[in-house]
């Protein structure tokens, strides 16, 4: 049983949450979890480790399969087994969780089953295998993630199913479709036409991944339509119909017909069943909950992070903010997240990975810009690996040689990407990356390249 007073209560386990409450202990603070369904919420469970697990299975298929004719490894005839892909998959879910579970236990911390909502003299009240009784808390950090919403009318169920159904599939589906082609409906694509599904990846406006670098998203296109894919951008979807055997879609006076429509456009705050209105927790237009830069609601002694608050809905980024919120409670002086320089990532082939502003984006704030961009080929790592493929593109500003943005597409940009992010926050420009050693050969090079070909003197080009 639980007991009947923490110093800190976090409701939801996901990448915020555990954080959160392991950073909470660390502090001295007697800790709890409140879980409705799963340690380590749905991003271990649901989305981004099943993702990348399948993802890193249709990376082996490509390497297995290109072994011959770039480095002259004949390995015959090659038999891919979706089920041993799932094996895989669920063995990576259960490690990892496992070690979430291992390190609230190291930091002697509760997880109490159940719903957790938050009352009106902010403490918690656990539905499900707890009795209901109010449990005092100090403090109260919401931590719920999202949810999939449906599109266009749709409904999910049979063969429309959301992102964390397509990855948590036992069999995998000859023909596919997929609605909206930001990072987690590339992913989708990417993973599952690189295992030999048809794929038909449909995105209502002018480019995938629409958040990213047109340059950037081109040049991820390119490869993309390479595996199986087949995309279409300015995509109108004028009807679905989802039958026993299979769904057909009309899109622009195209028919396709498929065994299952994925739905990747969107996804919303998990609030139901919080009691945030009767805590006196506001919640904006968006239907997310508003806070500072400290993560403190309305409510004193309630704090939110991660996909129920405003900004990218990204697992560090949640986490980051589960490490603000304990601090702050802890009395220890935080600083808030610049959101627009959180390094976000699509693990699709080739990675795509970027922070701050696009080029056209430092044009509309009035920068003086300048742009450096390096193809991967420049340098001899990537010729050395077999893979040449994408670009490092640093967006700066010419007065002080600040970096703006960074952009990169390459098989490895999630670890490059990271590069450019510390620079910036050791308050380094695009002129000191420009002038540091970089071991070689290394991918990392491009990085040094494309900042010399921001300051003006590209070596390698």
């Amino acid at each position: 049983m639980p007991e009947s007073r923490y110093d800190c209560i976090v409701i939801g386990s996901g990448p915020g949450g555990y954080v959160a409450a392991i950073r909470a202990a660390q502090l001295g603070m007697k800790t709890a979890v409140v879980e409705k369904e799963k340690v380590g919420g749905r991003c271990l469970n649901e989305a981004c480790i099943p993702a990348k697990a399948l993802l890193r299975v249709a990376d082996a298929m490509k390497e297995v399969t290109g072994a011959e004719e770039s480095f002259g490894i004949s390995v015959g005839e090659v038999d891919f087994d979706f089920a041993g892909a799932a094996k895989h998959r669920d063995a990576v879910v259960k490690t990892l969780t496992g070690g979430v579970s291992m390190l609230f236990e190291k930091n002697k911390i509760d997880v109490i089953e159940g719903l957790g909502s938050v009352t009106d003299d902010a403490n918690v009240k656990v539905g499900g295998s707890f009795d209901g009784t109010e449990i005092e808390a100090g403090t109260v950090i919401l931590a719920c993630g999202s949810l999939a919403r449906p599109v266009a009318g749709l409904r999910f169920g049979g063969r429309i199913v959301d992102t964390a159904a397509m990855w948590l599939t036992s069999e995998q589906p000859e023909r596919l479709a997929v609605i909206g082609a930001g990072a987690s409906g590339t992913e989708v694509a990417s993973a599952f036409g690189r295992l030999g599904t048809e794929v038909v990846l449909l995105e209502a406006l002018d480019q995938i991944l629409p958040l990213e670098d047109k340059e950037i998203a081109r040049a991820c296109a390119r490869e993309i339509a390479k595996q199986k894919v087949k995309i279409v951008t300015g995509a109108n979807v004028e009807s679905v119909d989802a039958g026993e055997e299979s769904v057909t879609i009309e899109v622009g006076g195209e028919t396709h017909e498929v065994d299952l429509l994925c739905i990747a456009a969107g996804r919303g705050a998990d609030l139901e069943g919080l009691g945030l209105e009767e805590a006196g927790i506001e919640v904006d237009e968006r239907g997310l909950i508003e806070v500072d830069g400290a993560m403190r609601t309305s409510r004193e002694g309630v704090y939110a992070i991660g996909d129920i608050v405003p900004g990218p809905a990204l697992a560090h980024k949640a986490s980051d903010e589960g490490v603000i919120a304990a601090e702050d409670a802890a009395g220890i002086e935080t600083h808030p997240i610049e959101y627009a320089y959180v390094p976000r990532v699509t693990f699709c082939a080739p990675q795509v990975a970027s922070f701050g502003l696009t080029e056209a984006q430092a044009r509309e704030a009035g920068h003086d810009v300048v742009v450096g961009k390096v193809p991967m080929g420049a340098v001899g790592a990537p010729t050395v690996y077999g893979d040449r493929t994408g670009m490092v593109k640093i967006v700066g500003d010419r007065k002080y040689g600040e970096i703006v943005g960074g952009h990169i597409v390459s098989p490895k940009a999630a670890d490059l990407i990271e590069e450019l992010v510390i620079a910036r926050e050791l308050e380094g420009g695009y002129p000191e990356l420009a002038h540091s050693i970089h071991p070689h050969p290394a991918f990392a090079e491009t990085v040094l390249e494309a900042a010399r070909a921001t300051d003006g003197w590209l070596i390698h080009g």
